[in-house]
């Protein structure tokens, strides 16, 4: 059963209540809302956590998605849902002009308490046929 992402712990900061407050999602659920990321995994797949970050990080240049907007989001989201969130940018790609200014919209949203990843895996997996299918 691949592995549940950990919320990270940053003692004294906002970070902290922030990460906290974005919901973590199942791999699987995230694989069936953005499959297109499943091509960029290390062999070919993704069946852990890490493997779907390095697979982030693989389409955030293939995007042109800067390092500077990756590493903002990941601050801000933590590293698994930052990962995430460019997998459904992927997914999304051919309808986002700016993919790096996407992203950093989307970064400056969480940072403000504003941004959940829950709508758009929901539409992703609605998109896909898969609306009531969730985790």
């Amino acid at each position: 059963m691949p592995e549940e992402p950990k919320t990270k712990s940053v003692a004294g900061t906002k970070t902290k209540a922030k990460l906290e407050q974005i919901k973590a999602f199942p791999l699987g659920m995230v694989l069936r809302a953005c499959p297109q990321i499943i091509d960029y995994g290390p062999v070919g797949g993704i069946a852990h956590w890490r493997e779907l970050m390095t697979a982030a990080v693989v389409v955030r240049s293939m995007l042109g998605v800067s390092p500077s907007a990756y590493e903002e989001a990941c601050s801000a989201m933590g590293p698994e849902n930052a990962a995430v969130a460019m997998a459904c940018i992927l997914e999304r790609s051919n309808f986002i002009n700016s993919p790096g200014g996407y992203l950093r919209d989307l970064t400056k949203r969480s940072e403000q308490g504003e941004f959940s990843l829950g709508p758009m895996l929901m539409s992703l997996l609605k998109a896909n046929g898969e609306g009531s299918a969730v985790a």
